[in-house]
């Protein structure tokens, strides 16, 4: 593989009924940041049918080109003609670095492009940056600079692991969405639109969609909150949260929880804050009976705002806090509620 033909960023930038999804953006504003570090250029790969008029919104968010690929067979999303389509891309235009989200479809197309054009992915990634890679090169060629490392939680969120793939292209990696930030929108500009179509077959692979049924779901999105009122294990119930929950409403917020809560059935995985969770940066942040293990400051620390409520007063959550209050939250928050609700009749 001649590793000096790859250039480029590129990223999926995932469409679910002509709507661009919000982590294409995301994705966008950190393929920008390594594109200045690489000194090339970042470019938007949209997949679907009648979706190019959506091209100039990621022209707007940072895109300097857009390859769009555009068929009937790609009315929805299904693995083979959306893994046939991104795969041909890359071959065909051969770039260095390609960032998909972590979500739903990123996760079932990430690997299995990945597959195709015969490279790495590092999925979930919390972390993306250009550096050098630490290790030896291999016998005969020499060590490579310029990297992408990709870090990731490993081992069930209990360590960090920092990964690279210097000797195949493109470096792959899913990204976990809320981690990256949108760049401002710079209104007005338009795309720079290339047209490809590698041509769809039908075969045994493609799937028929019989009918798409939507669920409507009442559990809100903690990653799109901009402010999150959050409980641990120090909450101590479910029927406790119902403190969290009047205090959220006094504040227009949004409750969220740590791993421990999860585990103990007490809230859905869907609010779950952390590694293993969902990174969130929302305005301000309560941390509320949360004792700030690594794992969970992670998913948390780029608040704008921390407040923390817990009573000890050594635990790790003050490290990352900005105001810290030490006592029992039972008394606390029912107070901060009060106080909240008469500052803002």
């Amino acid at each position: 593989m001649a590793l000096e033909e790859y250039k480029g960023v590129f990223i999926f930038a995932e469409q679910v009924d002509n709507q661009i999804s919000n982590i294409a953006y995301e994705l966008l504003g950190k393929a920008k940041d390594l594109a200045k570090d690489l000194s090339t250029d970042v470019t938007a790969v949209l997949i679907g049918s009648g979706v190019k008029p959506l091209a100039d919104s990621l022209a707007v968010y940072g895109a300097d080109r857009v390859i769009v690929v555009d068929d009937p067979e790609l009315k929805d999303y299904r693995t083979e003609p959306y893994a046939h389509a991104l795969a041909c891309v890359i071959n065909e235009y051969k770039p260095e670095i390609v960032l998909v989200g972590a979500t739903a479809i990123g996760r079932d197309l990430g690997p299995r492009v990945s597959a195709r054009v015969a490279t790495g992915l590092t999925a979930d990634c919390t972390s993306l940056e250009i550096g050098d890679f630490p290790l030896e090169a291999k016998e005969g060629q020499e060590q490579l600079h310029n990297q992408l490392l990709m870090t990731r939680p490993a081992f069930g969120g209990n360590t960090i692991a920092t990964i690279a793939c210097p000797y195949n292209r493109p470096q792959m990696a899913t990204v976990r969405p809320g981690v990256m930030q949108k760049i401002a929108p710079v209104d007005g500009t338009k795309a720079n639109v290339v047209e490809y179509n590698p041509g769809f077959t039908p075969d045994s692979k493609y799937v028929e969609i019989l009918e798409v049924v939507k669920s409507v779901v009442e559990t809100v999105d903690i990653s799109e909150a901009k402010i999150l009122v959050s409980g641990g294990r120090g909450v101590g119930s479910a029927e406790n949260f119902k403190l969290l929950d009047e205090l959220a409403e006094a504040i227009g917020g949004t409750v969220s929880c740590s791993r421990a809560v999860v585990d103990n059935g007490w809230k859905p995985k869907d609010l779950q804050v952390g590694q293993t969770g969902k990174t969130v940066r929302p305005n301000v942040y309560f941390a509320i009976g949360i004792s700030g293990a690594i794992q969970h400051t992670a998913g948390m620390e780029e608040s704008d705002i921390i407040i923390a409520i817990n009573k000890d007063e050594s635990a790790p959550i003050f490290d990352v806090a900005d105001y810290g209050i030490v006592g029992d939250l039972n008394k606390i928050v029912p107070m901060l509620t009060a106080q909240l609700r008469s500052a803002v009749k």
